[in-house]
Order: C-alpha cells, then sequence, then structure tokens
C-alpha cells in the first residue's frame, strides 16, 4: 500500500474543518478533508449562529429565521431581550455544511467522505471506507476537527475531563419566539431552548455531564416540554456531547480546532462560532507561523468566564438559582451585554 502526501490533512467535516480547508486551498496550499460520515453536515444542534458570530457571513438563503428578540425565562423572571440586529438566527446544519463543502472545494481542497480514521501516529494517517479500502497518507500539519471525541486530541495523550450533553428534539411545525429557559428544577445549571426554524422546531436541553446523565436529563426534557405544550414522548431524540475543556491548539505541527480543542461555551454550549473562528485562525496561523492567533487568546478567556459561572452554578441548588437569577437581572438592567457576553 502507497503512501500519499499532502501539506495540510484535516480530520473533521464540521464548521472548523471546512472553513480551515477553505481558507488553505485559497492560499495555494495542498489540503486535504476526512469526514467518517458520507454525508457532511448534519449534526445534533439547535442550528443557533449570532449576530456577533456567523450571520454576517453566510448567503441568506441558508437563514431558516432569524430573531430580533430572546425571550428568558427563569424560576422568578420572564424578560425579553430586543435588538435592532438579529440576535440569533437559525440554520439548516446540513445545508450549511454543504454550502461550506462547496465552497471550499471551489477553492481547490481535497474533500474525502465515507472514510473511517483507524490511527494517527506522528502525522501519518491510516483510513479505511465502507467497502475495506485501506489507505494511508502523510502530512506536514495535522487538523484535529473531529469533535468532541477526537481521536486527534486522544491521539496527543490529552484528557478531556469537562464535558457539556446536548440533546435535542426536531419536531414539524411553527413556533413564533425564540426562548430559553433557566429552570433549575428541571435543567440545573443548564437551560432548556426552544429555536424555531422554517418549517421545523428545535426543543432541546443543555447541561453538564457530571451533573446530568444523558438519561436523566433526556426525561427531565420531555416532561419540561409537556410543561410548554409539546408532547415529545415517542418522538427520536439525538444527543452529543460538547467538549469545553480547552488545553491548547497547537502542538508541533499537530492543531485542534472546535470542539476536539474544547472551544465551546460551557455555559451555552454553543460551538458553530468558535470552530469556525479557530479553524480560520489555524488556517492563517499554518500559512504564516508568525501569526498571532490572538483570536483564539480571546475565546479561551471568554470561555474561562463562562466556566466560573458554570462552577459557582454548580455547587448548590441555592448558588445556581442565586446565580442565574442575578445574570437575568443584569442583563434586564443591561450591566450584561447579552450577545457580546453570553455568546462565544
Amino acid at each position: 500500500m502507497g503512501m500519499e502526501f499532502f501539506d495540510v490533512i484535516i480530520l473533521g467535516g464540521g464548521p472548523g474543518g471546512l472553513s480551515c480547508a477553505s481558507l488553505l486551498a485559497e492560499a495555494g496550499v495542498h489540503v486535504l478533508l476526512m469526514e467518517r460520515k458520507k454525508t457532511l453536515g448534519p449534526k445534533v444542534c439547535a442550528g443557533g449562529i449570532t449576530w456577533h458570530g456567523f450571520i454576517q457571513r453566510i448567503p441568506e438563503q441558508l437563514i431558516e429565521r432569524t430573531f430580533h428578540e430572546q425571550k428568558i425565562f427563569s424560576n422568578f423572571q420572564n424578560f425579553s431581550f430586543r435588538s435592532k440586529h438579529p440576535v440569533i438566527a437559525t440554520v439548516n446544519r446540513l445545508n450549511l455544511g454543504q454550502w461550506m463543502m462547496a465552497d471550499a472545494r471551489s477553492k481547490g481542497a481535497h474533500i474525502r467522505n465515507g472514510w473511517y480514521v483507524n490511527n494517527v501516529d506522528n502525522r501519518i494517517v491510516t483510513a479505511t471506507n465502507d467497502r475495506g479500502k485501506q489507505i494511508r497518507l502523510r502530512c506536514d500539519h495535522l487538523v484535529g476537527a473531529d469533535g468532541s471525541t477526537s481521536l486527534v486530541r486522544r491521539c496527543l495523550g490529552i484528557p478531556t475531563a469537562r464535558l457539556g450533553i446536548g440533546i435535542n428534539y426536531q419536531i414539524p411545525g411553527q413556533y413564533k419566539y425564540m426562548e430559553w429557559h433557566l429552570d433549575n428544577g428541571y435543567f440545573g445549571n443548564g437551560y432548556g431552548w426552544i429555536f424555531p426554524h422554517r418549517d421545523s422546531i428545535s426543543i432541546g436541553a443543555y447541561g453538564s455531564r457530571d451533573k446530568r446523565t444523558p438519561s436523566r436529563l433526556k426525561n427531565q426534557l420531555i416532561q419540561w416540554a409537556g410543561s410548554r405544550g409539546f408532547d415529545l414522548a415517542g418522538k427520536q431524540a439525538r444527543a452529543e456531547l460538547i467538549n469545553y475543556d480547552y488545553r491548547g491548539y497547537s502542538f508541533d505541527g499537530t492543531w485542534l480546532v472546535g470542539d476536539a480543542a474544547g472551544l465551546a461555551s460551557g455555559l451555552t454550549g454553543e460551538g458553530i462560532h468558535p470552530a469556525i473562528v479557530s479553524g480560520e485562525a489555524v488556517a492563517r496561523k499554518i500559512i504564516d507561523p508568525d501569526y498571532p492567533a490572538d483570536e483564539i487568546n480571546q475565546m479561551a478567556k471568554k470561555k474561562m468566564r463562562h466556566e466560573r459561572i458554570v462552577d459557582i452554578s454548580s455547587k448548590n441548588k441555592t448558588a445556581c438559582s442565586l446565580l442565574m437569577e442575578t445574570l437575568i437581572l443584569m442583563i434586564r438592567l443591561k450591566v450584561v451585554d447579552f450577545q457580546k457576553q453570553l455568546s462565544m
């Protein structure tokens, strides 16, 4: 079996991997992206993108709904946050992934989907497809964009101790408002969401894995949704681990982006924007080793603020309730900017 060579190999075809591949290919770098799924794009996700993140960078036809108002509920408060710009828009992750893949390919990136990576050893990648064909690939730079259970991260020997869980139901229907529910009786220091799309509604919950098992969070989500008028019993749920255990992104020619790096928010679980920002920053760093990648350092600082809130609110139910109510009050009084401080 021969060995192919690429300047850069990216493992993982989510927003982080695709944005990295697109920028590298545009600069003339010989780059290959590998994805184990045959279809790029689908993922367990509420599909929310922010004004300060990604809304302004994608074609209008990909936007399913935009929301200038966010409804925030807690045990004691009911508050609506409004902005002249769309606070959050919803997208279909399949459509987003397909658009990003086409964009990367148009710039010269090589993309192979349907390949399962068996092993990574000193930037040599071994992969197999569903027909049993095996290939070996070598590169100068290896980028792990392969999600919260990243093989590249594991091969680097980097542990993952801080994980969140997201559970999502995508049900047909229409709903007027985008809602966040900080109900610690159901979700502890996590939250439930209602994110309307064009012809469907994302109803889900996010929480820390060390406080809620997936089965418990799912049961509490079903109960809570029932109290909001949504019957989820018997409907298909999808769950995803969310890694927010950031321990660096650059490791002597091997790189981590997005959830593989642990750059998602531990507070909200937001991961699309951090994945794209880190994917592009790593691409720029590969193209120009002197590039400072300050955007990743800024995200890491914001993540630390989010995680302090998570740590304090996880101590006990009283601390959780007090902190969440104070946070909402500060948003209402405009002491905290909802868009800038709570998004990544």
